[in-house]
């Protein structure tokens, strides 16, 4: 329960500060459809920024690119998505709703993780220090029974829908005794494929339209410009090609904020090597994409790698990074092994030779992929909830702090005047405009220096700088730092770096 009135603050919070507005609210809003307001798309802008900086900028042998959301609709049956890109629809007849059948069995591992993680927690408050983590969790009976019914269920789930077996998937959600979350009974209807893609028709008159689908992914315009990239750039293999773009899924159950919903944007790389050698690199980018995340300094223990317990129909091998959401651990970014499905399948349907002269082996052969393709959506949502914190004070007051990655928030320095006299609003206003060429900053004269803190704490503001009458004699200011709340004069000759060497995005890729 704490979890989620944490994620309804977070909500609250979002749309109170200008970070996410619910879409068309005026008109009573659009379901799991949401707008970044104006501090939202500089945060989102700044994610966006570090990942491709990271993934571009850092390596040579990666280039961006940014193809259409409209693609030939024969790009969609070749990559298999016409026919096989289904999720297991299972309604409850008590409270007329939908779920996915798969994230109910796997919300059912989850109550046996938690049962490990609570006897953990025993253990640890009983013995402290003494306590040996690994022997318990390899000699505890009750571990040992909850491990052995989370591999059981797992084992159960790859085998069913592995063979799109909707009956099998059933029959284990009863077996399990799961129940609907709204309803609490068990009344559920069978087990049926639902196509997550949207269609629409390409064309001014009705009846001479083609019918088209907007985009579910964004690799496919990364495949199909596979050699125009890699010839007008004279890539050689091992290379890759990275983009950023919106994609659109009818998913079944689009809830959770901005952590699930029919309109979001992927930022997605695929990484072309030599057939046979796609492992070393699946786990090259597996130990990469999790480095990138650690940077953040938004805690390790909330990331874990799970393996996928059903392979998509193009992957040899899969796993996603999941993170320690307000609801709990979810899929944050995957990395796929795609195999060489994909450009064999466009190779096939478009009649093109979609192949790499390797000049080393003297020979033509169509390359592996390695995908990591990560949510931006998600990556937000997960910077600001974990950013989102109340702290009491030693005076016993509380403020909220958005303890954002300081190159990531969205301004980077507050200037302020003390007060709106005797010169001081034209002075902040100098620094200011000194400060724009290198920073975002936010100029901030209303209320007490005491709530403006706060205002800029609640955005995530690292710095605010105080400018009073003793700048006006000696051209220094006050620059109050937003974690510690610690303050001191410097030179304001001195901001420019002082604020850079905090908040430069160089910090996080170095």
């Amino acid at each position: 329960m704490q979890k989620e009135d944490n994620l309804k603050d977070i909500i609250s919070h979002a749309k109170e500060y200008g970070f996410v507005f619910p879409s068309s609210e005026i008109y009573d809003g659009l379901s799991a459809t949401y707008d970044y307001g104006q501090l939202g798309v500089e945060l989102k802008n700044n994610i966006k920024s570090y990942w491709w900086k990271s993934m571009v900028q850092m390596n040579e042998n990666i280039v961006g690119l940014d193809s259409a959301i409209f693609m030939h609709p024969t790009t969609w049956k070749a990559s298999g998505h016409i026919d096989a890109f289904n999720d297991p629809l299972i309604d409850n007849k008590d409270s007329k709703k939908r779920y996915r059948a798969d994230v109910l069995l796997e919300e059912h591992i989850e109550k046996y993780r938690a049962k490990i993680d609570k006897d953990v927690n025993k253990g640890i408050k009983r013995f402290g220090d003494d306590f040996d983590k690994d022997q318990f969790l390899a000699t505890n009976p009750n571990v040992l029974r909850n491990k052995a019914k989370i591999e059981d269920v797992e084992q159960r789930m790859k085998d069913t829908l592995g063979k799109d077996d909707l009956e099998g998937v059933y029959n284990l959600i009863m077996d399990l005794g799961i129940v609907c979350p709204i309803s609490g009974t068990k009344n559920w209807t069978e087990v049926r494929q639902f196509n997550l893609m949207f269609s629409t028709e390409l064309g001014s008159v009705s009846g001479e339209a083609a019918k088209i689908y907007l985009r579910p992914e964004t690799a496919q315009g990364i495949f199909v410009n596979f050699l125009n990239v890699q010839k007008t750039g004279r890539m050689k293999i091992p290379f890759g090609i990275a983009q950023i773009g919106k994609a659109f899924r009818n998913e079944i159950v689009a809830r959770q904020f901005i952590f699930r919903m029919r309109e979001f944007e992927q930022m997605e790389m695929q990484f072309f090597v030599r057939p046979g050698e796609e492992m070393k690199w699946y786990e090259y980018w597996k130990k990469q994409r999790i480095a990138w995340h650690n940077k953040l300094g938004l805690g390790e223990e909330n990331y874990r790698f799970h393996d996928h317990i059903k392979l998509a129909h193009y992957a040899n091998a899969a796993a996603d990074i999941e993170f320690n959401f307000p609801m709990g651990f979810k899929e944050l970014e995957g990395v796929h092994s795609r195999t060489d499905f994909d450009l064999k399948q466009h190779e096939e349907h478009s009649g093109k030779k979609l192949q790499f002269f390797d000049p080393e082996m003297n020979k033509n052969y169509v390359p592996y992929v390695v995908e990591t393709s990560i949510g931006l959506d998600r990556m937000f949502l997960a910077i600001l909830s974990s950013s989102f914190k109340t702290e009491t004070l030693e005076n016993d007051t509380e403020r909220v702090v958005l303890s954002l990655p300081p190159a990531l928030a969205p301004y980077k320095v507050a200037v302020m005047p003390l007060t709106k006299k005797d010169g001081l609003p034209e002075k902040a206003r100098e620094i200011v405009n000194e400060l724009k060429f290198d920073h975002n900053c936010a100029y901030d004269e209303k209320d007490s220096p005491g709530k403006r803190y706060r205002r800029q704490d609640a955005i995530g503001t690292p710095y605010c700088v105080m400018i009073d009458h003793q700048t006006m004699e000696d051209n220094t200011v006050t620059i109050r730092d937003r974690d510690t709340m610690e303050q001191e004069r410097v030179s304001i000759d001195e901001l420019t770096s002082i604020i850079g060497a905090k908040v430069s995005m160089t910090n996080l890729l170095r």
